[in-house]
């Protein structure tokens, strides 16, 4: 949400696309997922600039092996820097710049283990079992959120390229040095639950 806040245009668009698949008022359902592109790409953006943990799980080499020129001894403690990943100008053209559409709507890259330039859940037999879950919640959630609400900054006189982007020095997780303030308004919709979410 921060780094869309912080470019408007990317938040019309994404705001665009979702309601041109879920209309006006309609609610986002699961279903409409694979029909909304650019909140896709915008969540596997996110993820390659500012993934969940900075470091993966560490792995230990169980012989001398040799990988792209280097020798890893055996016992070694081997960690994959997701982060540096993201950040790596041989990887990604402009690595700092947030840009889903030329990233990720032009190229298939896929951030469940098969393409190794994005993995912030890992790749193989350790990848995180809780993936399936959170691919489609994020990108459901953030769908819904563009959709349903307009959302500005808190400061009026606040520049959107102004935001804070730090992040906390790493730990386990990274997360933003300073919370992100937002001040969202309901587009008028009004949600009927009942109707929705029929009581048992």
């Amino acid at each position: 949400m921060a780094e869309l806040l912080r470019d408007p245009a990317k938040m019309a668009k994404a705001r665009e696309e979702a309601e041109e698949v879920l209309g006006n008022v309609g609610l986002a359902q699961e279903s409409d997922i694979l029909k909304l592109p650019y909140p896709q790409a915008v969540v596997k953006d996110t993820l390659r600039l500012h993934p969940p943990a900075p470091l993966l799980i560490p792995h230990k080499a169980e012989a001398d092996v040799e990988m792209c020129g280097f020798t890893v001894p055996k016992n070694a403690q081997i960690l994959v820097n997701v982060w540096a990943m993201g950040r790596d100008s041989s990887i990604w053209p402009n690595p700092t710049l947030f840009s889903p559409e030329l990233r990720f709507l032009e190229k298939e890259i896929d951030y469940k283990g098969r393409d190794f330039e994005l993995i912030p859940f890992r790749a193989g037999i350790r990848i995180c079992p809780g993936l399936p879950l959170a691919s489609r919640m994020v990108s459901f959630t953030l769908a819904s959120l563009v959709h349903s609400f307009h959302w500005k900054l808190p400061a009026a006189e606040m520049k959107p390229e102004d935001m804070d982007m730090s992040e906390a020095a790493p730990g386990i997780t990274l997360h933003r040095a300073k919370p992100l303030l937002a001040i969202f308004k309901n587009k008028g919709q009004v949600l009927h639950t009942r109707e929705q979410f029929p009581t048992a």
